[in-house]
């Protein structure tokens, strides 16, 4: 039988995951991080990032053939002030905190355990879509312009490990993502650029889609109704749309061209 791990991070989507998990056949047992939701798993386990030592038990007793990360993790997490011994392990393994560094020493610990790290994309159904205006608006030809620039930055910064989304008006880059997450950041940029900003979301061109689907959703648009801003565009096929219509009634309510358009367009 085919044993699922399942990450569980907050947000809606490793409820998603769980349910396209379970109509696929897997057995699923659920790790239950801080601000995870309710999930229809076979085994629910609440755990901590700073705890690791239960989590490889439970992943070896419960037989486990894969895991799949859900969710929203924070890089302030794995700042435990007191972590275990097996997080301390893996944090030397890791050494600095960058994405690539983060990612080798969670594959190399399941490795040794036999348990494969899995692609997330299969466990979303058809959220992942092409290039497409999702709005009852279209951005006009300043937003496209705006887009174009917030597309090549956020590009830039991502590859760089360092964020994924940009806050741009009239060429002008008045937020870059760091360790605060996209909502904080669209909050920050439209304070320091006011209305008309674009919110531009993008991923790496490397980007490992068994780590992290980057999301945008009501929250999302929510951050940028409030600070004014015009228009956000994602990145076609690699970017996802949470609660899709939650978020675009939100933003045809606040009158925000929402897209998903190709990056490197």
């Amino acid at each position: 039988m085919r044993v699922l791990g399942l990450m569980c991070g907050a947000g809606s989507l490793p409820a998603l995951m769980a349910a396209q998990a379970r109509a696929q056949g897997w057995r699923i047992v659920a790790f239950a991080f801080p601000g995870a939701p309710a999930i229809d798993a076979d085994v629910v386990v609440p755990s901590r990032i700073d705890a690791m030592g239960p989590v490889i038990e439970t992943l070896a007793r419960e037989r486990v053939t894969g895991v799949a990360f859900s969710g929203k993790f924070w890089m302030t997490d794995l700042l435990a002030a007191r972590p275990d011994a097996a997080h301390a392990r893996m944090a030397a393994s890791a050494g600095a905190l960058l994405d690539g560094n983060i990612a080798q020493a969670i594959i190399a610990t399941l490795a040794g355990l036999g348990i494969d790290l899995l692609d997330q994309r299969p466990f979303l159904g058809d959220r992942l879509g092409a290039a497409r205006t999702l709005s009852k608006r279209a951005p006009d030809e300043a937003e496209w312009t705006d887009i174009r620039r917030g597309f090549a930055v956020a590009r830039l910064v991502a590859d760089a490990s360092v964020g994924q989304t940009v806050v741009v008006r009239r060429g002008a880059i008045s937020a870059v993502e760091a360790i605060e997450g996209t909502t904080e950041t669209v909050r920050r940029g439209t304070a320091l650029s006011g209305p008309g900003a674009v919110v531009v979301k993008a991923v790496a061109r490397s980007h490992d889609f068994r780590f992290d689907v980057p999301a945008v959703g009501p929250d999302t648009l929510e951050a940028a109704a409030a600070g004014g801003a015009t228009a956000v565009a994602v990145e076609a096929g690699a970017v996802l749309i949470l609660e899709p219509e939650a978020t675009i009634a939100r933003a045809d309510e606040a009158g925000i061209a929402l897209v998903s358009a190709d990056a490197a367009g």
